[in-house]
């Protein structure tokens, strides 16, 4: 079975400085991922200061995005404030049967939250499948704590033998939390495996060391800004699938959806 599959920060569906609702532009563009399965984060599920505004939709962000295309959603609210809130969402064609939001916050000033849905993929039964999405935090030490928690819970939580997709926006430009994922997971991170092999090195390679992991030149999907993407903050991990191809679109239509770009990957389960 073949799963199309995007990882999307959609920076609440507004811009940066005017915050002008761009919700139906993140629409138009998740239409053209065409995605099975897509991760969201930052989705802001209430805004009322945005309520009256004729370019911000009736009803709730998810069921906007999910209209017509996806019948199944999730949402885990990381973040509530006076007019409104919000966290990662999961859009699926597949049944879903349960999900669960966790808080993963490591410190006030950031809200944080790890969402488990658990799919039924294709037809009868089905086969179940285990997605994580995750939005970590702008400090190193927290992201590595997250990490750490992500990890303990897969290891605790989710039979080691279950199809897995982790993904969201880590902020991992460093790659710290890769390696960590990677080695107490066994899981593969799309880029790195659909990238060939690289022969030699070079100046990039000795300025930006976290490209490589380990003994093996990693694959980088830039995502962030869309505008120009140079980080590598966006990531799609997985466990039992194999992985038929990854791309990451980029452009000026693109760049006025949201600051990251998507992550997009092919997979066979």
């Amino acid at each position: 079975m073949k799963l199309r599959v995007a990882t999307y920060n959609i920076h609440k569906g507004v811009t940066g400085i005017r915050r002008r609702p761009r919700i139906h532009d993140v629409r138009f563009a998740l239409e053209a991922i065409d995605a099975d399965i897509v991760f969201l984060q930052e989705v802001q599920d209430r805004n009322e200061r945005l309520a009256g505004h004729p370019a911000y939709p009736s009803g709730t962000q998810l069921d906007f995005l999910a209209t017509g295309a996806y019948a199944h959603r999730a949402y885990g609210m990381n973040a509530a404030y006076p007019h409104g809130h919000h966290g990662n969402a999961i859009l699926s064609r597949q049944r879903i049967i349960a999900h669960m939001n966790h808080d993963i916050s490591d410190h006030l000033l950031e809200r944080r939250g790890l969402l488990h849905v658990v799919a039924r993929c294709g037809r009868g039964r089905g086969r179940e499948v285990h997605l994580i999405c995750v939005h970590f935090g702008l400090i190193k030490r927290s992201r590595l704590r997250q990490a750490v928690f992500l990890a303990d819970f897969v290891l605790r939580e989710i039979p080691a033998r279950a199809p897995l997709i982790i993904a969201g926006d880590f902020n991992d430009w460093q790659r710290r939390v890769d390696g960590l994922l990677r080695d107490r997971l066994g899981v593969e991170e799309v880029a790195a495996a659909s990238a060939p092999a690289r022969q030699g090195s070079s100046v990039l390679d000795w300025l930006l060391p976290w490209r490589s992991s380990g003994d093996v030149q990693a694959g980088v999907a830039r995502t962030f800004p869309s505008i120009a993407p140079w980080l590598t903050l966006d990531r799609i991990y997985v466990r039992g699938f194999r992985i038929l191809g990854m791309h990451v679109p980029k452009g000026i239509a693109w760049a006025r959806c949201s600051d990251h770009a998507p992550l997009i990957a092919d997979l066979e389960l």
